[in-house]
């Protein structure tokens, strides 16, 4: 059986003797979830704040409301934010944030359907990102949105590996 984007990731950071946090909104939890199931959980993950509704953003996160009002909840800019805002609560090397449209209800637009997903790390200070629209149910945008950011921080961290070692 082929070895999973996650597990490979967890294995990279394990090696790299980084760790990881989350602030999630739309996958819910299931992207550190997936981590957590990892062999090398114990010394990769620090931890996951779920923050699905708007108000937790502001609250817990210190996400600024402005930010919201002026991109909505679901939109890169506040998804940075929240990235650099879980620094602050949880220490780690990896800050990823998730947010982003997997039903209808939210903030979408032509320009951002349903299935929009906004995906920001900080690695170790260095931001790495992206804004993909997946095709699906609710379950596979979010299982799309977990396998890609898996390969983003992965090939993050191939690219970090491959200049410490020139």
């Amino acid at each position: 059986m082929a070895e999973s984007k996650i597990s490979k990731c967890s294995k990279l950071m394990a090696g790299q003797g980084l760790t990881i946090a989350f602030a999630e909104s739309a996958t819910a939890g299931w992207l550190c979830s997936e981590f957590a199931l990892t062999e090398e959980s114990g010394t990769v993950l620090k931890g996951g704040i779920t923050c699905y509704d708007a108000d937790l953003k502001i609250s817990l996160l210190g996400v600024q409301q402005r930010l919201i009002d002026e991109y909505t909840p679901e939109s890169m800019e506040v998804t940075g934010e929240m990235a650099r805002q879980l620094s602050k609560l949880i220490p780690s090397d990896i800050q990823v944030a998730v947010t982003g449209l997997t039903t209808p209800g939210g903030s979408e637009t032509p320009e951002k359907p349903v299935g929009t997903m906004f995906v920001y790390a900080l690695i170790q200070g260095r931001p790495a990102s992206f804004r993909k629209v997946f095709k699906g149910s609710c379950e596979e945008v979010i299982h799309q949105t977990i396998e890609a950011t898996a390969e983003m921080l992965t090939d993050e961290l191939m690219a970090n590996r491959a200049n410490a070692n020139i």
